[in-house]
């Protein structure tokens, strides 16, 4: 009989449930390529909307079209444009209009787009404006203007007063589904 060292069999190989035996590119969804050209229009066309007082309209016409394709660049302008919609929202209408949004057909994704653009608005390292920034002989930054000033801390303010109007509504599934996404944006 012939001698068979079993230690030496790739045993994932002949187990075709195995993780080796599985396609990971089927993880990852297929995104669209998207030019900064094209975010950059979108960008002009939701504020026009929010010029014209159409601040939901805005806010849907950024969730609808999610550059999810584009380059760095491109997502950065479409996180400014949305973090420039959710700061010209009163405090008042947040909840009403999450609600409407969550009512309609697809609304569940619109807000957890919402999410991630909050997650990645608030994971932001630059603030709106260098002007306040002083360097440190540590190489770290400090803000000058503690209060009030036009520094990251009014725009963090924002995005958090949002997420936790969008979790009153959404509930928290909809930060479960935005970690597990491999979308980003």
């Amino acid at each position: 009989m012939a001698t068979i060292n079993y230690r030496t069999i790739d045993i994932d190989a002949l187990d075709p449930d195995s993780a080796a035996n599985f396609d990971l590119s089927s993880l990852a969804p297929d995104v669209v390529p998207v030019l900064t050209a094209d975010v950059q229009t979108l960008a002009g066309q939701v504020r026009q909307l929010l010029r014209g007082g159409d601040t939901e309209g805005a806010l849907r016409g950024a969730l609808e079209n999610v550059p999810y394709g584009a380059d760095q660049q491109g997502k950065e302008v479409h996180l400014a444009t949305v973090t420039e919609i959710l700061q010209s929202i009163r405090q008042s209408d947040m909840s009403p209009m999450l609600q409407r949004i969550y009512q309609s057909e697809g609304g569940s994704e619109l807000l957890d787009v919402l999410m991630k653009y909050l997650y990645k608005g608030m994971s932001s390292k630059q603030p709106s404006s260098s002007k306040n920034l002083s360097p440190q002989p540590t190489g770290f930054s400090q803000i000058q203007a503690r209060g009030g000033g036009e520094g990251g801390g009014q725009a963090m303010s924002v995005l958090l007063s949002w997420h936790e109007k969008l979790v009153e509504i959404a509930g928290p599934g909809s930060i479960v589904r935005v970690m597990t996404d491999r979308r980003t944006v």
